[in-house]
């Protein structure tokens, strides 16, 4: 099974055009301290993650990740600092936010089905009292198809496996119709076929101009899913284009003693990266004195 590469139907609505002709920054993130019982999670922190980018939360186990998704959707309380999403409020921006929440925190025996999930991403376009349509339908219909689980549709989600369960929830934030997506580890106990469907998500939400921020783990595959890295350990390490911003100084700031064979890894994979790009430049060099001897 795999996704469907058609770009997603573009529905925005004037308000979001006009938001985001106004401020260029989709998550802008001042001195943000967020504390479970007196014990910071999140310290003094000031991100902005600029329109248009895949971008990768990095960070070590208890380091605050999903605790800043969660800031930026106002579902946990802020000891201090602010969080606005183009230039306003969360509570104003909400219709421009979708979100992934991590798979494990999913009640999977909730009785329900695929597409009754799916709907449930169109509501904040509805309001309290509309009730959804075959609009809504077709719309929810046409984002399940978009993940590849269409035919799933009226199948209960606690019979769905764990790669198929991701999938629903991806339609249900596609069915937001967002301008911004924040995931919580989206490839978490997913499959290969699986993970390559959510990266030609990711993609195709670029392509359109829409923002994607992920909480990620995974140190080898993040340059190639991601344009833009923020590394996080309760304070901000770094945040910014992954070739200025995920070095090997930059993961020992964020992971200090606790990773040391990942960033050895790293410098190794650092290491055959550079050579790569080396063969590369040397390759065209070779291309263009061939080609300048042609010509003369």
């Amino acid at each position: 099974m795999t996704l469907s590469t058609s770009f997603i139907e573009d529905r925005s609505s004037a308000a979001t055009l006009q938001a985001k002709v106004a401020v260029a920054n989709p998550v802008e993130i001042n001195d943000l301290t967020v504390a479970y019982r007196d014990k910071p999670v999140l310290q003094d922190v000031d991100l902005t993650i600029p329109e248009g980018k895949l971008a990768a939360i990095i960070g070590p186990n208890g380091a605050g990740k999903s605790t800043l998704l969660k800031a930026i959707l106002g579902l946990v309380p802020v000891v201090a600092g602010s969080v606005q999403i183009y230039g306003r409020p969360y509570a104003e921006q909400r219709r421009l936010v979708g979100y992934v929440p991590q798979r494990s925190s999913v009640d999977w025996d909730f009785p329900t089905t695929a597409l009754d999930v799916v709907m449930m991403g169109t509501y904040g376009r509805l309001g309290w009292i509309r009730r959804p349509g075959k609009a809504e339908r077709d719309f929810a219909m046409h984002c399940l198809d978009q993940v590849g689980m269409a035919r799933y549709a009226d199948r209960q989600i606690s019979q769905l496996s764990g790669g198929q369960q991701q999938r629903v929830f991806l339609a249900r934030a596609l069915a937001q119709d967002a301008q911004i997506y924040l995931m919580d580890e989206p490839f978490v106990g997913v499959d290969a076929v699986t993970e390559r469907a959510i990266v030609a998500l990711l993609q195709t939400l670029q392509h359109q101009g829409r923002t994607v921020v992920c909480v990620h783990h995974d140190l080898d595959s993040a340059p190639d899913y991601f344009d833009w890295v923020a590394l996080l350990n309760v304070r901000l390490i770094a945040s910014g284009p992954f070739e200025s911003t995920f070095t090997a100084e930059n993961l020992r700031k964020t992971y200090g003693g606790t990773m040391k064979a990942a960033i050895e890894h790293f410098q190794h994979f650092e290491s055959d990266r550079l050579q790569m790009m080396g063969e590369r430049r040397g390759d065209k060099g070779t291309r263009g004195q061939g080609d300048k001897g042609t010509e003369r």
